[in-house]
């Protein structure tokens, strides 16, 4: 088995082809109903349930939710292990799934005998990846494993887990598979972790939000976060950056791609506190008091943003795309929806300021990890990712003999010598900011320079 550093170098050129959306659509069967979400166990009137949180029962309107759906057994019939996917972009509590949420349902599924995992790949972590509103984005896997380990535990999922006794996991790193996309609207094959290809059933429980890019974001857009930081970098700026080129609208291409090769089988929309305007974490909270549910991945969202004050659902990019895909429901006409009714539960959200992603030139990504390598003849060699251009490497030795390598994109040499031959570890290495005396601190509005540290071997 691969160790998390050893997959962040794994995702090479091979991991990044794509398929143009033309080319994608012309094998697309005309009548292909729902084959999308493999293991949804979508049925011919999918069913959507909305239950109200009545004084502030949160764990009781998730239950009738559940319950609405036919039991807990009904909807996790024939699926053993559960992975269930919060919502948690950063550590603000305000802008993520409620723990009560998430907990509710892992309780449900334990008394039912399921074997239950959490799992979440966040965007950032304040002074982790996100440092006086700078962005680092990053492969680095000391610093994934921070990042997710901090949102963890400022949000209180690890509390939760812990008292459960359930895993919790971090989908950034861990032990990472590539898997084809049969019908890619842009990917041909993504690489993700191994358990999401592991487990019996994906359960998305995301935050109700409007969003800034994908209009929406819900049980579907939830998973963006399934996209592994070792391979993609955090912000998923490579994935939408390759997207935004092959003008994904407003990331459709990269949610249904990655929804193809998961099975999501349930969704579990938490509408409790909702966000409307600049989601997803700049924008007001509105008390929706309200739990929305159903197995078909593409009908809860629909009712969700329904329920959000949006009456052209086709306007959303996400479903206007899943359904040329020819995924059912079409319309709400199509869904049975159990519980209360729309109609009296619905509110007008205040649409988010669109933001057409720009795609950054691949040289100024922070998110080059380079592999160090030390030859027989001990001298160490830098080699990095074939997927974006080679910067030129420098490195400079400290009073304490610390070595430290920056490098600037003047060449595109993908190989590049230490200038001394002294012995470096090969692991040792971590991504910091250069402070070295007599040289400034290094300052994150020059995105094109990269500093490392390298640790010497006694």
């Amino acid at each position: 088995m691969k160790t998390p550093r050893q997959n962040a170098h794994a995702c090479t050129r091979r991991s990044f082809l794509r398929l143009g959306a033309g080319a994608a659509l012309l094998f697309v069967p005309a009548n292909r109903k729902g084959a999308l979400f493999a293991g949804s166990g979508e049925p011919a009137t999918p069913v959507v349930s909305i239950a109200k949180v009545r004084n502030g029962d949160l764990p009781a309107a998730v239950e009738e939710a559940i319950d609405l759906l036919g039991g807990i057994q009904q909807v996790t019939a024939g699926k053993q292990r559960i992975l269930l996917k919060p919502n948690l972009v950063a550590e603000g509590a305000a802008y993520t799934t409620k723990p009560a949420v998430i907990r509710t349902l892992a309780r449900l599924m334990l008394d039912a005998g399921k074997e239950v995992l959490i799992g979440e790949g966040s965007a950032y972590a304040t002074g982790v990846n996100l440092v006086n509103d700078r962005p680092y984005v990053t492969r680095c896997p000391d610093l994934l494993e921070r990042l997710q380990q901090t949102v963890f535990d400022r949000l209180g999922y690890t509390a939760l887990a812990r008292s459960l006794g359930v895993p919790l996991l971090n989908l950034h790193l861990g032990d990472l598979v590539t898997v084809p996309v049969p019908q890619g609207l842009f990917w041909k094959e993504i690489t993700l972790p191994r358990i999401l290809t592991e487990v019996d059933l994906l359960c998305s429980v995301p935050m109700m939000k409007t969003h800034q890019m994908a209009t929406v974001t819900l049980g579907l857009k939830n998973l963006i976060g399934c996209y592994p930081g070792a391979c993609y970098g955090t912000f998923r700026y490579w994935v939408h950056d390759q997207c935004a080129l092959k003008s994904s609208p407003g990331t459709a291409f990269e949610i249904l791609d990655m929804a193809q090769v998961n099975k999501l089988g349930l969704t579990v929309i938490d509408g409790s506190t909702a966000m409307q305007g600049d989601g997803p974490v700049g924008g007001s909270l509105l008390a929706m008091n309200l739990i929305v549910a159903g197995t078909s991945p593409l009908a809860a969202d629909m009712v969700a943003a329904r329920l959000m004050g949006f009456t052209n659902l086709d306007a959303i990019p996400q479903f206007a795309w899943a359904h040329k895909l020819g995924l059912r429901p079409a319309t709400l006409e199509d869904i049975e929806v159990r519980g209360e009714k729309i109609a009296e539960v619905q509110r007008n959200f205040v649409r988010a300021t669109p933001y057409p992603w720009v795609p950054y030139s691949p040289e100024i990504y922070p998110s080059l990890q380079p592999k160090l390598e030390v030859g027989p003849d001990q001298k160490a060699v830098i080699t990095w990712d074939d997927a974006a251009p080679m910067p030129r490497p420098r490195i400079e030795y400290d009073a304490d003999q610390k070595a430290s390598l920056s490098w600037t994109n003047q060449s595109a040499g993908p190989r590049a010598y230490l200038e001394r031959h002294s012995r470096l570890h090969p692991t040792g290495w971590r991504r910091v900011p250069l402070a070295a005396p007599g040289r400034a601190e290094f300052d994150m509005t020059q995105a094109t320079n990269q500093f490392f540290r390298l640790r010497k071997l006694d």
